[in-house]
């Protein structure tokens, strides 16, 4: 075990390294060479379409006996390589944040102080199952001026080897540093242990994964972390709502993609609708193939259901099975998530404005809506072009992590000779 683990060290200290050098020449790189880089990998994805998804077949083909929905995250098709393309697409059109004046202000004593962002230099990110990470992770990290090393799960190893491929064709056309992005040369565990130890090495892990993942991260890293934590997404109908927006909109933020981190886990309705509203909805739900965890008050309405336990509430399914409570109010529903949630996306369905702007001020999560779906938190949906994971922590960043997010800032100060007293 400890030549397992001495290897893993001795690997991530060269990949590190290679990466920390890249990152030096990638800070300096304009946006001209950072764009043609992007762009040329999003051609690559595009030429190399059928070689992704054979290697991707191999890698679903290992995965036999898994659950659905972890299959689905794994899969790629034609259309998810061109989404992937273009992502990257869209990153290269958006501007350079590097070097952008964030705030600028002058002192009485005439010093004229910026805030300027620069980039943050090596990042570790660290995920499981999903291969399109691979590509949004390195298109934002270059795009922000940092080297990254891409860890994704051994079950999407050949994907994630041959997206990574297109990427290191799109650097080497624009001129740019190989290692600028670098996928870890093992799958062994013990590798992601020598990431999590090598501060001074990586200056930032971002991992995006389950609860496993994550809490493993949070124990063992001595490497800053900007955590993407479980998605215990919760969507309440209030009894202003509209019957037929909450209908739609239910369904999708439930059933458009049931294994992603924006689908909603729980069900709260209102007690004042939930007699007339909630066996439509579990008729619409169950029609798209849905199963359910109700509490005594739903299965009241709804005879038949499936009872919830108290840990059905914390649970994040990323299956189609959806846990309801009917609430009384919206004070009622913001209690539940305090209580159950994840601090990550909660949405309400309402025509009360009043009520809405409650709901939304009452939450502590990364992410509020009003008459949308959860499954709008996502950087695309944001405008961000892509994104990195959706980060649930208190500080620095929140919600969807995109470019912005990716760069730190530094100081310039600019004086005319001035002396401190």
């Amino acid at each position: 075990m400890n030549a397992l683990i001495d290897d893993a060290t001795t690997l991530l200290q060269t990949a590190a390294r290679a990466a920390r050098t890249a990152s030096a020449e990638l800070a300096q790189a304009g946006r001209p060479s950072k764009d043609a880089a992007l762009k040329a990998a999003a051609a690559a994805l595009r030429a190399r379409a059928n070689e992704i998804i054979a290697a991707n077949a191999e890698d679903l083909a290992a995965a036999q006996g898994l659950s659905s929905s972890f299959r689905d995250r794994l899969t790629l098709t034609p259309a998810r390589v061109e989404a992937m393309a273009k992502g990257l697409e869209e990153v290269a059109a958006l501007p350079d944040p590097v070097g952008r004046v964030l705030s600028e202000w002058d002192r009485p004593n005439g010093l004229v102080i910026r805030r300027v962002a620069q980039p943050i230099g090596v990042i570790g990110m660290i995920f499981e199952s999903r291969p399109n990470v691979a590509a949004d992770a390195a298109a934002l990290c270059l795009k922000a001026g940092s080297a990254v090393i891409l860890r994704g799960g051994s079950d999407s190893a050949r994907s994630v080897a041959a997206i990574h491929g297109c990427m290191v064709e799109g650097l080497r056309a624009a001129g740019l540093p190989e290692a600028a992005v670098q996928i870890a040369p093992t799958t062994d565990r013990a590798f992601v242990g020598a990431m999590l130890k090598a501060a001074g090495l990586i200056d930032l892990i971002i991992p995006r994964g389950g609860k496993g993942l994550v809490t493993r991260v949070m124990e063992e890293a001595r490497v800053p972390v900007l955590a993407h934590a479980e998605g215990l997404n919760h969507t309440y109908i209030h009894a202003a709502a509209d019957p037929e927006m909450a209908r739609s909109v239910l369904a999708n933020a439930k059933m458009r993609r049931t294994g992603v981190c924006g689908s909603t886990e729980t069900l709260l309705i209102d007690a004042a609708v939930a007699p007339e509203l909630l066996p439509a909805l579990v008729a619409d739900l169950t029609a798209l193939g849905c199963d359910f965890r109700a509490d005594e008050r739903a299965q009241a309405i709804v005879p038949g259901l499936k009872p919830a336990t108290e840990a059905d509430f914390g649970t994040e399914w990323l299956d189609a099975i959806l846990s309801i409570a009917v609430v009384d109010g919206v004070e009622a529903a913001l209690a539940h998530i305090h209580r159950f949630g994840s601090e990550h996306t909660d949405a309400i369905v309402t025509e009360d404005a009043a009520v809405a702007e409650r709901f939304l001020d009452g939450l502590s999560s990364a992410v509020g809506l009003w008459n949308a779906s959860t499954q709008f938190c996502d950087g695309g949906e944001f405008g961000f072009g892509a994104e990195i994971g959706i980060a649930t922590g208190r500080m620095h960043a929140r919600g969807p992590v995109g470019l912005e997010q990716l760069c730190t800032y530094r100081y310039k100060v600019i004086g005319t000779g001035q002396t401190r007293p």
